[in-house]
């Protein structure tokens, strides 16, 4: 499967081709202006399009064809939140690790956590984690007392 698309390539009567074959398998949801892929779709609902041969992510082939390119190492969010949705106004182009911040990913619901488990702030930030200064002391002095309290 590949998903790397060169449109500036595709031009004329093969673009043409391939925006037809593509609004082909799109159904418009008007309450929330979303396109629906009715094509091909991965078992985790993202939109897939075959075209001369080749297998492209159609959410891709959406934004390249409508919007612009999309540079290496970057990648798309769906700012909707529907994975079959190949509306280009609903895609913005972001790094990896925007796009996994703004899921739902236990890593992006950890990092929207502003403050411990105790409700204390976080304001000790190791490439370890993040920490609460007032429960690090804590433990600092629980450790001591079971260390000296052994002697």
């Amino acid at each position: 499967m590949s998903d790397a698309l060169s449109l500036p390539a595709l031009h004329g009567a093969v673009r043409a081709r391939l925006v037809e074959k593509f609004l082909a398998r799109v159904e418009p949801e008007p309450n929330s202006g979303c396109w629906l892929w009715l094509g091909r779709q991965t078992k985790i609902g993202y939109a897939r399009l075959r075209f001369d041969g080749e297998e492209y992510s159609a959410h891709r082939v959406a934004y390249e064809l409508f919007k612009g390119l999309i540079h290496n190492g970057l990648h798309l969010d769906h700012l909707c939140r529907v994975r079959c949705c190949v509306n280009p106004a609903h895609l913005e182009v972001v790094t990896q690790r925007i796009n996994v911040l703004r899921g739902i990913s236990f890593s992006a619901v950890n990092h929207q956590k502003a403050t411990c488990p105790e409700g204390h702030p976080y304001d000790i930030f190791t490439p370890r984690g993040r920490r609460c200064r007032q429960c690090r002391r804590r433990q600092y002095r629980e450790m001591f007392r079971r260390r000296h309290a052994a002697i």
